[in-house]
């Protein structure tokens, strides 16, 4: 075997199907499609400034972001690679308001596809790690147009959901709710081949990522989570941790999953409108699903992500994921603290996160 024995993507989700006497085969060859868009969205990132400019368009998405051309086109490819071949009923993108309708002449199929194309696209001038982030959802009616409302399903109810992340090399990490495996691309063979198969997330961890930029804003029990980290081995941990933020939710992920740590971005006060920075559909829910598959925990501080129930396509919420142990105690501190209650254990009210009054 050219993969040194190791199955290749199309052989592990042989391997999976055949676990499901009753399975059709098309779940496996969305997977595919999916798989595809992201081996052609990887070489158009490694071209760098080479290839597609790398500035802004001019263009906003729905979240009020600008579009980099990198952006448009990997959801072109998304698009174009999964709408042909009657596995899909409809998607539904962050860069594109609402739900796709698929053209006329492919067929309907019985999954619904939601993706964020390029994660972090705004790291791509500086050459930072981004990815693609995707879910896979049941059709309500197989072989129909989906209807918007189709799409608000909980994460609970996704049969599938993965990233692919374009840095030194090429991954893909994929559950179908029997674990968290990832795969690597070989490049001379073009080929997804296994190269970790189920991924455990550390229980307890030293590691914690969050925008310290924001802290003026954080909840009372963010605030304490951070200072009591940041204290180190003085502090009332007793052990000193490392801070890292590297403003791409995939490539946050990807190293939680390979060694572990806690991912925060929570709810804050910047913005009184938005009950959090990350959408839920397409960022929250496939990465939640990923984390649990391999021993982790996902909440927004108060509730499981996965058992969320969306009220919109693009709905924002706050997000915390990683070791177990960790997103457990800042579980805690949210269901302990009023919100108001606040004082550092550290330094009063010189606390370093802590705000004066």
């Amino acid at each position: 075997m050219p993969t040194g024995g190791r199955p290749t993507l199309t052989q592990f989700l042989i391997e999976q199907r055949r676990r499901h006497p009753g399975a059709t085969g098309d779940l496996n060859a969305l997977i595919t499609d999916v798989s595809l868009a992201c081996k052609a969205i990887s070489r158009k990132v490694a071209l760098g400034a080479l290839g597609l400019p790398i500035g802004g368009t001019g263009n906003v998405n729905v979240q009020g972001e600008e579009q980099k051309p990198l952006d448009i086109e990997s959801n072109e490819l998304f698009i174009r690679s999964a709408e042909w071949d009657g596995h899909v009923a409809g998607m539904v993108s962050e860069e594109m308001d609402e739900a796709y309708t698929l053209p006329p002449q492919y067929p309907r199929g019985k999954y619904l596809l939601l993706f964020d194309p390029l994660d972090g696209s705004s790291n791509i001038d500086v050459n930072v790690s981004v990815g693609s982030i995707f879910s896979v959802l049941r059709a309500a009616v197989p072989g129909e147009d989906a209807k918007p409302e189709d799409f608000l399903q909980p994460g609970t109810e996704q049969v599938c959901a993965g990233y692919a992340i374009y840095g030194p090399s090429t991954m893909l990490v994929l559950t179908l709710g029997s674990g968290t495996h990832a795969f690597t691309l070989e490049p001379m063979l073009g080929e997804w081949v296994l190269s970790h198969r189920n991924l455990k997330v550390p229980e307890k961890t030293r590691e914690f990522a969050i925008n310290a930029s924001n802290s003026r804003f954080w909840e009372p029990a963010v605030k304490r989570y951070v200072d009591e980290c940041m204290a180190g081995s003085t502090g009332p941990r007793g052990v000193d941790f490392n801070m890292r933020w590297i403003a791409s939710l995939v490539a946050e992920t990807h190293r939680i999953l390979m060694r572990g740590g806690v991912f925060m971005y929570p709810k804050d006060t910047k913005d009184p409108t938005k009950p959090g920075r990350l959408r839920l559909m397409y960022e929250a829910n496939p990465i939640s699903m990923l984390i649990e598959q391999a021993g982790g925990r996902a909440t927004t501080g108060r509730t499981r992500i996965l058992e969320v129930k969306p009220d919109s396509l693009h709905q924002r919420i706050g997000f915390i994921f990683g070791s177990a142990e960790e997103v457990s105690r800042i579980e805690g501190y949210h269901a302990d603290e009023p919100l108001d209650s606040y004082k550092s254990p550290l330094f009063g009210r010189r606390g370093l996160f802590a705000t004066t009054s």
